[in-house]
Formats: structure tokens, sequence, C-alpha cells
């Protein structure tokens, strides 16, 4: 099951999301979004976990909780919608 995780703060690492997340079972893959210019995090993330009953219990237990001085957004992704393509540049 693959888990967003949001509001995270810019200096979290994959490794340290992965030691929250292994909490409740298997981590299979953590993934942090960044800018492809600056490199720097966005500040979400996605989590995949290898049982469903796992990644529920931890959506449910780590929604809302605080890390790193942030409270953090967790819940099970949803597929990226089609975005309307975008007008041309002149």
């Amino acid at each position: 099951m693959k888990i967003y995780v949001g509001n995270l703060s810019y200096g979290v690492t994959e490794d340290e999301i992965k030691n929250l997340f292994s909490q409740y079972g298997e981590v299979s893959s953590v993934s942090m979004i960044t800018d492809k210019f600056t490199g720097q995090s966005k500040g979400f993330g996605f989590v995949e976990m290898a049982k469903q009953s796992e990644a529920e219990e931890a959506i449910k237990s780590l929604n809302g909780s605080s890390m790193k001085g942030r409270n953090i957004k967790v819940n099970q992704a949803r597929p990226r919608e089609d975005r309307p393509a975008r007008r041309p540049r002149y």
C-alpha cells in the first residue's frame, strides 16, 4: 500500500521516515519529493508498505503526530489526477 506523508519539515530525511514507519511493519520503499532545480525537499513524500494491515495501522497512529515540530499528515495515496495540457508559451 502506498501512503502519502505531508507537512514534513524540509530537513527530514528518507531514513528518518523509514525508521518512523518501520515501527508498524515492513517498509518497502520511501520516496521524498524534491524540487528539480534546487534539490530541496518539497515537504512531502510517499512510503510503500508490504502489508495492508500494517499500513492502515501506521496511518491511524501517525496522522496528526508531531515530527520535528510539525504535525504530519498521513493518509492513503491517491492516484495522480490527469492534468489539462499546458498552453504553449510564445
